[in-house]
C-alpha cells in the first residue's frame, strides 16, 4: 500500500521543535526521539519473517549511529534521516538496510570513513540474513553447507572434530577492517549461497574460517591461517576462495598450455583441454606457434592451410561461451612468436576494423619475442617469417641454439617472405597504442632465468593470462600454478607524531617473513588438495609443484611512508621486499622439503646446481653469507616447490583487503568504482587524512580534483612534497616503473604483471619504451593502460599552439626516430 501522508519527521520528546538533518546524534540531548506524525501513526515495515509492525524511527536513528562507533569523521543523523525519508507503509527492513548502505556509500567521496560505515551497515545485514536461517556458529555454517551438497565430507569432519575450538575462534570485529567495496565484493561474490534461495549461509569471518580449516592440516594451522586471512594481511587467489572445502576444490588460478600439435586432431584436443579449465575458474595461457601458417600445404589433402586465424575465431568462441558458470567471464591469452609468417594477421586480431571473421574479441593476444629480434629491431635490420611446418624445431629453441637455427633457416631459404623487422615491431606498437593488447614478453631471459631449464628439453614456450606465471609446458604438461598476494599494507608501522611530522613509519621485515612462510605453505597444501580438470595439469603439478606468491598494496606502503612511488627510497624498499619475500619463500620450501622431500624434479632445476634467480640477473643480494648459507641447505636438502614468487594483477582480492592493486601505481586519487549496488566516486583516504590535517579538505577543493579527473598537480594550495608523494601513474615516467620492475625482478623466479601507463600513447613512445624494457632485462608485460581521448582533449592546450599541426610520421618511421634518437621521440607524437 502507498501512502499520501506526508513524510515522517524528527521531533524531540520535551519540544516540538524539528532538528535539522545535519544534527549528530552526540549533540541530542538524552530526552531526544523520533517520533512520525499524527497521520503516520499506522505505517509500518516488513519484518524479514514477513510479519509487520508498526514503525519506530529510533530504531533506525540507533542502528546507524552503533555502526558509526569509532568514525569520528560521519554523521549518523545525515544516514539516518535519508533512510527515514524513503519509508512507506510495507516497507521490508531489508529495503531500509539497503537504503542506508547505499546513502552511507554514496558520500564516501566526501568523507571516505563513510565507506567504513557502509561496511559495517552491510555486515549486519550479512549477520541477520546468515541468523535468520538458524546459523549461529561456524560449525552450523559448515553442517548446512554439506546438507545442500556444496562443502565435502573432508572438511565437515575436520570441522566437526574441532567445533568448539574453531567457533570459539570466530572474532567479528574483523569485519570493522572492511571498506564498503572489499565486503560487498565478498557478499556478492564469494560467500557461499542456498542453491535455490540464493541467500549466504556463512558470514565473512566463516567464509575466512572455512578457507583456513579446508587448506590445513591441523587447528593450530588452521587458526594461524584464518588469523591473517581476518585481519586482511594475506588473501589467497579467487578460484582458491571459490572452492575451498567444497565438492569440487579447483583451487588453481592459472593454466599454460603448449602449442596444439600442428594437426585436425591435435587442435581440436586443445579447445577441448581449454573448454575443460575455464568451466572451473581457471585462466589461460596458449601458444599457437606450432600451427602452420595460410598457404602452407595439407599433404593429405593436397590442399592449401588458412592459417592460424580461423582456429582461433573458433577458439574464441568457445572461451565466450564457457564462462566458469557465470561466475567470471572465460578468460584465454594466445601467445605467438614473431618469426611465424601469420604474424602480421594474429596482431590484428583485436583490431575494431576490418572483417569480423577474421577478429577474436574475446582472446588476449602476447608477443613471445626472442632477442634476436629485437637485436634486428635495434639495428634495422631484415626479418624472416617462416612457416612452423618447416621450422618445427624454433618453437622448442631458445638463446644462442635460436639464433642459430633461425639463421641457418634463412640461409637454407625457408623463410615464407622477409620484411623490416621495425615493421614488424611498430606493428606491434600500433596494436599496443590502439588495443592495449599485443603483450611484449620476451623469450629468451624468461627460459634463462627459470628454475625449470637446466635441463635439455625443459622450454618455457609462454606465459599465462596475465603474464606472471613462466613454466615449462611440453605436450605431455599444462602448467599450473596456485596463488596467493601479501597485504604489504598491513606490514607497515606508522609512527604515532602522524605522517607531517618527521619520519612516517618503517617497514616491518619480521612480520613480513611470518605472512610468508605461512603462505608458501598453504599454497603448497593446494598442490595436493587440487581438482585437475585435465591430466597433464595434474601430472606437471605433482611433479613442479609451482606456486605463485604475490602483493599487492605497495602503493599504500608509500602512501603510509609518504614515499614519491619513483624516489630512491621507494626503489630500494621496493628491492628489499621482493629480496625478502623470496629469501623466506626460499627458506619455508626448503623446510617442507626436509619434512616432507623434494618435488620430483629437483635434480633437473637451477637451484640443484646452486643457481638462484638472481644469479641470472647479475645481482648480489644484501647479506650474501646469508645466501650462501640458505643455497647450501637448498643444494643438501632440495626445495618442495620449483617456483614460489609470482606477481599476480590482484584486482579482485586488493578490493576485498581495501588496498591497491599489486606492484601498481593509482591511476587516481578519486575514481569511479562499479559494484552490483550501483557506481561510486571514491577519493585517496591517505590523501585526505594529510588535507584535513593541513585544513585544506573543503568542498571546493574537492570540486578542483574532480575537475582535474583526480589529479593534484595543478593544485597549489597543497604542498608540493604532497604533490609528488600523490602523483598518478599518469604522471610518474615509465622509465621509473620498468627501472623499478627490474630491480625487484632479480628476486622473483616467475614474473610480474607489468602494466605501463601512457596518457595518449604513439608509436615513438611505446617503441623506445619497450625497448628499454628489454635491455633492462624484464621477462615480460602486461597491458599497456591509456585514456580515452575525449579526456585526454580536456587537458590539452588551447589556442594557436593547439591547433598548429604536426608533421606526418608513419609508423616506421618512428620507430627509427625513437629507437636511433631515444630523446626525441616526443617530436613523434
Amino acid at each position: 500500500m502507498t501512502t499520501t501522508t506526508q513524510a515522517p519527521v524528527a521531533t524531540p520528546a520535551r519540544e516540538s521543535a524539528t532538528r535539522p538533518p545535519e544534527t549528530r546524534a552526540s549533540d541530542m540531548d538524552p530526552g531526544f526521539a523520533l517520533t512520525p506524525p499524527a497521520a503516520n501513526l499506522t505505517m509500518t515495515v516488513t519484518k524479514r519473517s514477513g510479519r509487520r509492525e508498526p514503525v519506530d524511527l529510533n530504531k533506525i536513528v540507533r542502528a546507524v549511529t552503533r555502526a558509526c562507533e569509532g568514525l569520528f569523521s560521519v554523521d549518523p543523523m545525515r544516514v539516518a534521516t535519508r533512510t527515514i525519508s524513503g519509508l512507506y507503509d510495507g516497507a521490508t527492513t531489508r529495503e531500509l538496510d539497503e537504503l542506508s548502505i547505499r546513502t552511507a556509500a554514496l558520500l564516501t567521496a566526501e568523507e571516505p570513513e563513510y565507506g567504513r560505515l557502509a561496511a559495517r551497515l552491510l555486515a549486519g545485514v550479512i549477520e541477520k540474513e546468515v541468523a535468520g536461517i538458524e546459523i549461529h556458529a561456524f560449525s552450523q555454517s559448515v553442517q548446512r553447507g554439506h546438507e545442500l551438497g556444496l562443502i565435502n565430507d573432508r572438511l565437515l569432519s575436520f570441522v566437526q572434530a574441532h567445533a568448539r575450538k574453531l567457533n570459539d575462534a570466530i572474532d567479528n570485529a574483523h569485519n570493522q577492517r572492511f571498506d564498503y567495496f572489499g565486503l560487498r565484493t565478498l557478499y556478492d561474490r564469494y560467500l557461499l549461497r542456498h542453491p535455490t534461495a540464493r541467500t549466504v549461509i556463512e558470514t565473512p569471518q566463516q567464509f575466512f574460517l572455512r578457507i583456513a580449516c579446508a587448506l590445513s592440516e591441523d587447528v593450530g594451522e588452521a587458526l594461524a591461517l584464518y588469523k591473517r586471512m581476518a585481519q586482511l594481511d594475506y588473501i589467497p587467489s579467487s578460484p582458491t576462495l571459490f572452492n575451498s572445502g567444497t565438492t569440487h576444490e579447483q583451487l588453481s588460478s592459472c593454466f599454460l598450455l603448449d602449442s596444439p600439435d600442428d594437426s585436425l586432431e591435435g587442435i581440436y584436443k586443445r579447445y577441448m583441454d581449454v573448454a575443460k579449465l575455464s568451466k572451473f575458474s581457471g585462466g589461460i595461457g596458449l601458444s599457437y606457434t606450432r600451427i602452420r601458417s595460410r598457404g602452407s600445404l595439407i599433404r593429405s589433402t593436397n590442399g592449401l592451410s588458412n592459417g592460424i586465424v580461423p582456429w582461433l575465431k573458433t577458439l574464441d568462441a568457445s572461451v565466450a561461451a564457457v564462462n566458469q558458470g557465470g561466475k567470471r567471464k572465460g578468460a584465454a591469452c594466445v601467445y605467438l612468436e614473431p618469426w611465424h609468417a601469420d604474424v602480421e594477421e594474429f596482431l590484428e586480431l583485436r583490431d575494431n576494423t576490418g572483417d569480423e571473421a577474421r577478429r577474436t574479441h574475446n582472446l588476449n593476444l602476447a608477443n613471445w619475442i626472442p632477442d634476436e629480434f629485437m637485436r634486428r629491431v635495434e639495428a634495422d635490420g631484415e626479418w624472416s617469417l617462416f612457416d612452423p611446418a618447416k621450422v618445427p624445431q624454433l618453437t622448442d629453441l631458445w638463446g644462442e641454439a635460436f639464433d642459430r637455427a633461425y639463421r641457418a633457416a634463412e640461409v637454407a631459404g625457408l623463410a615464407t617472405k622477409q620484411v623490416k623487422a621495425r615493421d614488424i615491431y611498430a606493428r606491434m606498437m600500433r596494436t599496443l597504442a590502439q588495443t592495449g593488447n599485443g603483450w611484449m614478453n620476451f623469450k629468451d631471459k624468461s627460459n634463462r632465468a627459470c628454475n625449470q631449464t637446466a635441463r635439455d628439453g625443459n622450454v618455457v614456450h609462454l606465459s599465462n593470462l596475465c603474464t606472471e606465471i613462466l613454466e615449462v609446458t611440453s605436450q605431455d604438461e599444462t602448467a599450473v600454478c596456485n596463488l596467493g598476494s601479501i597485504n604489504l599494507s598491513h606490514h607497515v608501522e606508522v609512527f604515532a607524531d602522524g605522517p607531517l611530522h618527521g619520519d612516517a613509519g618503517r617497514f616491518d621485515f619480521d612480520k613480513l617473513a611470518e605472512t610468508v612462510r605461512l603462505a608458501v605453505r598453504q599454497l603448497d597444501r593446494v598442490i595436493d588438495l587440487n581438482f585437475y580438470p585435465i591430466e597433464t595439469a595434474r601430472r606437471a603439478n605433482l611433479k613442479w609443484r609451482p606456486v605463485g606468491l604475490g602483493v599487492m598494496g605497495l602503493q599504500d606502503v608509500f602512501f603510509k611512508l609518504r614515499l614519491p612511488f619513483d624516489s630512491d627510497a621507494a626503489r630500494a624498499l621496493s628491492a628489499r621486499i621482493a629480496e625478502a619475500i623470496y629469501f623466506h619463500a626460499l627458506s619455508a620450501s626448503n623446510e617442507l622439503a626436509m619434512e616432507r622431500g623434494r618435488h620430483p624434479s629437483f635434480e633437473d632445476t637451477r637451484a640443484a646446481q646452486g643457481e638462484l634467480q638472481f644469479d641470472a640477473w647479475g645481482v648480489v643480494p644484501e647479506d650474501p653469507e646469508r645466501w650462501d648459507a640458505l643455497r647450501a641447505r637448498i643444494r643438501e636438502h632440495g626445495l618442495r616447490n620449483s617456483l614460489l614468487v609470482a606477481i599476480a594483477p590482484t584486482a579482485t582480492i586488493a578490493s576485498i583487503a581495501g588496498c591497491y592493486e599489486c606492484i601498481e601505481p593509482q591511476v587516481s586519487n578519486l575514481f569511479k568504482r562499479e559494484t552490483l549496488s550501483g557506481d561510486f566516486l571514491v577519493v585517496n583516504r591517505y590523501l585526505v587524512e594529510e588535507l584535513k590535517s593541513l585544513g585544506l579538505w573543503t568542498p571546493e577543493l574537492r570540486d578542483r580534483i574532480k575537475m582535474s579527473e583526480g589529479s593534484i598537480q595543478g593544485v597549489d594550495a597543497i604542498p608540493e612534497s604532497l604533490r609528488a608523494v600523490y602523483r598518478t601513474s599518469w604522471e610518474l615516467p615509465m622509465r621509473s616503473l620498468i627501472d623499478m620492475a627490474a630491480e625487484r625482478g632479480a628476486f622473483i623466479d616467475q614474473s610480474q604483471s607489468l602494466n605501463l601507463f601512457i596518457e595518449s600513447p604513439n608509436i615513438g613512445q611505446l617503441s623506445s619504451m619497450y625497448m628499454y624494457a628489454w635491455k633492462k632485462g624484464l621477462k615480460t608485460t602486461y597491458y599497456l593502460r591509456s585514456r580515452p581521448a575525449t579526456k585526454i582533449a580536456k587537458a590539452t592546450v588551447s589556442g594557436a599552439a593547439a591547433q598548429a599541426p604536426k608533421p606526418e610520421v608513419t609508423p616506421a618511421d618512428a620507430v627509427a626516430c625513437s629507437l636511433e634518437n631515444p630523446e626525441a621521440c616526443e617530436a613523434c607524437q
